[in-house]
């Protein structure tokens, strides 16, 4: 491998359309795969190269990074007919940036271990201003030497790099971050709801929330996009939902409680049931609106 490793792109939503932008910007040959031709075609036009498999993809590059939904879209981009195994060659590593669960990352690492390809599962935070700005945070598992490897890649689209440990970790982590996230956008929501309802001046109220003790990301990118009833997806809801399922499919296991975790779920999956699946997960407040006149 080169000192510039040859990347590989897989899965050009709204987060990997942006964090393969900063992987051209940061130096890196890029190959691109996506399933909807036009996404691709964008990269096209910054100097990436568009194949038309992840097994093609696989052949022009040393590191694979695929960016897709759901467990069953990693299978298929890793396994299935045109997957990136079927165009492995030595010292292929692939990088697990989808959001999905421990128990799959473990599985991928050790089916493509026996194909002799290293995995990290490396998902992130930061949602799409952090893939735009290049400043998400990553968590990732694996193997430390194999960590170390590719931490030059993962600089170009984070700011914050945090080795968890073993595989499957980094996704334990994500998980752990998503009931954060969404117990700070019920939050949020049920005071803007409320805030609203009492005519509460609005400006008065995130001047205080977002220097207070109450800050967060969520106040300082979200609570505005909702003052202005901007629903426009960073990361859908759709999507959180998906991941709160996964907390809840390993909290389960364990026999664990996890009301809050219960609850939010719930919304969103009324969220979604109302047809709020592609907006933002700050839709939530939609959810409060109608039920509160």
């Amino acid at each position: 491998m080169t000192n510039k490793p040859r990347i590989g792109f897989i899965g050009l939503g709204i987060m990997g359309s942006l964090m393969a932008s900063n992987l051209i910007k940061a130096g890196f040959s890029l190959t691109v795969y996506n399933r909807s031709r036009g996404k691709a075609d964008k990269l096209k036009a910054q100097g990436a190269q568009v194949v038309e498999t992840p097994a093609m993809a696989a052949k022009l590059s040393d590191i694979i990074i695929e960016m897709v939904t759901d467990a069953p879209d990693v299978e298929q981009v890793l396994f299935g007919d045109d997957g990136l195994v079927k165009g492995k060659h030595q010292e292929l590593t692939v990088i697990g940036m989808s959001t999905n669960s421990p128990r799959y990352a473990i599985d991928f690492a050790k089916r493509l271990r026996k194909m002799e390809i290293d995995f990290i599962d490396a998902p992130v935070t930061g949602g799409d201003k952090g893939a735009r700005d290049g400043t998400l945070t990553i968590m990732a598992g694996g193997k430390p030497e194999v960590f170390r490897r590719v931490v030059p890649v993962l600089e170009a689209m984070g700011k914050n790099i945090v080795y968890t440990g073993e595989t499957g970790t980094g996704q334990m982590v994500k998980l752990l971050n998503q009931i954060v996230i969404g117990m700070d956008m019920l939050g949020v929501s049920e005071a803007l709801a409320l805030a609203r309802r009492t005519d509460t001046d609005l400006d008065a109220l995130y001047r205080v929330l977002s220097t207070g003790a109450a800050n967060s990301f969520t106040v300082q990118y979200y609570l505005p996009k909702m003052i202005k009833n901007d629903i426009t997806p960073g990361f859908r809801a759709i999507h959180l939902r998906k991941d709160l399922k996964y907390v809840m499919d390993v909290a389960n296991e364990l026999n664990m409680p996890m009301m809050g975790t219960s609850l939010l779920l719930q919304l969103y999956n009324a969220l979604v049931a109302q047809g709020f699946g592609d907006n933002g997960t700050q839709a939530l407040i939609k959810f409060y609106e109608k039920f509160s006149h």
